[in-house]
């Protein structure tokens, strides 16, 4: 069967931003101007439970009022196809928008007209950095008292790096927010109305200025300047192709549609990032949306495809978007629900069909294609087919995780996957009754192979279930929606740090093993350099021997059980970070010596070299952003010392004012109720993981007896 639509028609793109910028909100316009729903739900009125958002559908989402996870929806404007992804904006769910990410094409990036630039947009903005990921900025929420458009694009610019490119100019803030000045079209919109259905006037800038007098001098300068901004806007763009900006020097003129080109040049290059405004809750600027982003973003393909790789994770090779090639698909998500197991992949190249048999190339396992569906949030709709540049879900496949490589078996091929972030807390889990002991850990083997960022072990010692993720409000949401959507009931103990270790000081140690009891013997001597590393260097070893003093057979023993080892350090049983050990020396016994006695002597002389270093215990280190009423911002400060917390940055964010600083997570369990406290319920805060640093000696002992509680 021939493709239905072109290759050039698709749009496959990502809504990410930080909470409450109205990602969801953006979405539900979306559907509804597209024609996919004729009703629109705002998130306010989901907590009752009685209704929800397309992509907010699971429970924890309409009670919190919070996208949890991200959701895929279809629509179609102007003869596009736009696969829409709608990504959570708390921390705790980062990992949702790392893996739509990676294998979207492009991502609209809203923020909060008042807020500005906050600090889960920054998070977003690296993770589409390091994907490569298109972008074009949406400045949100416009009728907010306190927005400020030019706040926000200087946030843009400054804080994110990001070379922005004024596409559209607000005309009115706050309640005087009516419409918007396009720059690329030289014309105004002004809105009639904040009905959803409201027509909009298209008036040349020179009827805007005679027309509209706002209150706010800011908001009539930038009236003022649009003859101005076109000009350096049309002067960025055009610098893109050299024969165009050659032309606007020589003639003062362009050709308008050479001028959109150039955005999109620039824009699938990473070159520009083009901004754009409105307010998606009063309808204003949605449809000027979607025309940016068919006519910017890229379709599937055109910034290149994604990197085959062997199996260290090098990159070996690339491989294009086209359907004339091998079947390649990355899987980047995993629902399990009561119906079974969805697993959402993004097909790089080739076509699948119902009854295919697939090669999983990432863990050697055969998969066949029983139903394909595409998406519609929580709906399904079964395809026979899915080609190259489709985003689908394949129903009941029952090895394939998240991150995994599926081939045409006659051409298998890795595909670079996504990296997720470590956990940071833990908590204890226990099912409410004994019976339910195998059910619990079936429910949440099924929960922790869905979600990457979740990690599941059996404590040894204590015989406890211990569940490790990126936040409480993650582990919360993960124990509720066992009872949701698996049926099983659990309880969850008190939250744990994930602590660290490190080597002090550089050690250089010889042990040797050596043990004889009748027949052959053990014996191995390594002698080993242990040195701190730089913060996030990793383990490194390096083999220095000479002269044959250790045969080269038994040199991987030696690095595998120092690998080992760093997972349990010396000062508390913790994993041991960033440093360099330096194999330089040994001896070996040609009948008693093996891999397995140099596998012991290598775990000795680690564990006794960690002790004599004078090894340091860390703590993961959270920057800290809370926004409340200046009222309040000395309560806050105040606490933010008492909690070892350091202040980095101070000052005014629209009506409200912030405070950015450093805390350890030790100290902020329990944070929101002092905040909502402290600031009659007015404040709310960020806190996104940033970095390990030392424990102060003073307070290791009091920290571990915290935690042995």
């Amino acid at each position: 069967m021939a493709r239905n639509k072109p290759l050039n028609l698709y749009r496959n793109i990502g809504i990410i931003a930080h909470i409450d910028a109205g990602k969801t909100t953006t979405t539900e316009r979306v559907l509804y101007y597209t024609g996919k729903k004729h009703q629109i739900i705002d998130v306010h009125d989901t907590k009752d439970g009685k209704g929800s958002t397309t992509t907010d559908y699971m429970e924890q989402e309409r009670k919190r009022g919070i996208t949890i996870q991200s959701a895929a929806v279809t629509a179609e404007w102007k003869g596009h196809q736009i696969n829409v992804i709608d990504t959570p904006g708390h921390v705790d769910f980062t990992i949702e928008v790392n893996r739509s990410l990676r294998v979207l094409d492009g991502a609209v990036v809203v923020f909060d007209g008042v807020a500005g630039v906050e600090p889960q947009t920054e998070t977003n903005w690296r993770l589409a950095d390091q994907y490569n990921v298109p972008r074009v900025c949406y400045v949100n929420k416009m009728d907010r008292i306190g927005a400020s458009f030019a706040h926000c694009v200087k946030g843009i610019r400054e804080r994110l790096n990001a070379p922005a490119l004024l596409c559209q100019i607000p005309l009115g803030s706050s309640d005087e927010f009516i419409g918007m000045a396009d720059l690329v079209a030289n014309v105004a919109y002004i809105w009639a109305s904040d009905d959803k259905d409201s027509t909009w006037e298209t008036v040349s800038f020179e009827e805007a200025r005679a027309r509209l007098k706002f209150g706010s001098t800011v908001d009539n300068d930038w009236i003022d300047q649009l003859p101005k901004l076109r000009e350096e806007m049309i002067e960025t763009a055009l610098a893109m192709d050299d024969d165009a900006f050659g032309h606007l020097i020589e003639t003062g003129e362009h050709d308008p549609a050479k001028l959109k080109e150039c955005i999109r040049k620039g824009c699938v290059t990473g070159k520009l990032v083009p901004v754009f405004c409105g307010s998606s809750y009063k309808n204003k600027g949605v449809q000027q949306l979607l025309d940016a982003v068919v006519d910017y973003m890229p379709y599937p393909g055109e910034n290149g495809g994604i990197s085959i790789v062997d199996e260290d994770g090098n990159i070996i090779g690339e491989q294009e978007v086209r359907d004339d090639a091998p079947a390649r698909a990355l899987a980047f998500k995993v629902i399990n629900d009561q119906f079974g197991t969805l697993t959402f992949c993004r097909i790089y190249s080739g076509v699948i069909k119902k009854g295919d048999t697939l090669q999983n190339v990432t863990r050697g396992k055969k998969e066949r294609v029983g139903r394909i569906v595409e998406v519609q949030a929580n709906a399904t709709k079964e395809i026979d087919e899915v080609r190259a540049g489709d985003i689908c879900a394949f129903v009941s496949m029952k090895d394939t995780e998240t991150g995994d490589s599926l081939s045409d078996p006659a051409h298998p091929a890795l595909l670079e996957r996504m990296r997720f972030p470590d956990p940071v807390i833990s908590v204890s889990v226990e099912p409410k009754t004994r019976g339910d002991v195998d059910k619990m850990s079936t429910a949440l083997y099924k929960m922790v192979k869905a979600d990457p960022s979740l990690r599941m072990e059996v404590d040894q010692e204590t015989g406890q279930t211990v569940l490790k993720g990126m936040g409480e409000l993650h582990l919360e949401i993960t124990i509720d929606r066992m009872r949701t959507e698996l049926g099983v009931e659990a309880n969850m103990g008190k939250p744990k740090v994930s602590f660290r270790e490190a080597f002090g000081k550089a050690v250089e140690h010889t042990y040797t093993h050596k043990k004889q009891t009748g027949g052959t013997g053990q014996f191995a001597e390594v002698k080993i350099i242990f040195e701190p590393g730089e913060s996030g260097s990793g383990v490194v070893f390096s083999d220095e021997v000479v002269g044959g003093r250790i045969p080269r057979e038994f040199i991987p023993a030696v690095e595998q059980a120092i690998t080992k080892e760093s997972r349990q350090g010396q000062v508390a049983g913790y994993q041991v970070l960033d440093f360099k050990a330096r194999l330089i020396d040994g001896k070996y016994h040609d009948v008693d010596s093996s891999a397995l006695a140099f596998e012991i002597a290598t775990r000795a002389c680690f564990r006794e070299a960690q002790k004599m270093s004078k090894p340091k215990l860390l703590e993961p280190v959270m920057k800290l952003e809370v926004v409340t009423e200046a009222t309040y911002l000395g309560d806050v400060i105040g606490d933010m010392n008492r909690r070892r917390g350091s202040i980095t940055e101070q000052g005014q964010k629209g009506t409200n004012a912030f405070v950015q600083g450093f805390v350890p997570l030790a100290e902020m369990f329990g944070y929101i109720n002092f905040l909502r406290s402290a600031t009659s319920g007015r404040g709310n805060f960020t806190m996104i993981f940033d970095h390990y640093e030392e424990v102060p000696a003073s307070m290791v002992d009091k920290l571990m007896e915290k935690e042995a509680k």
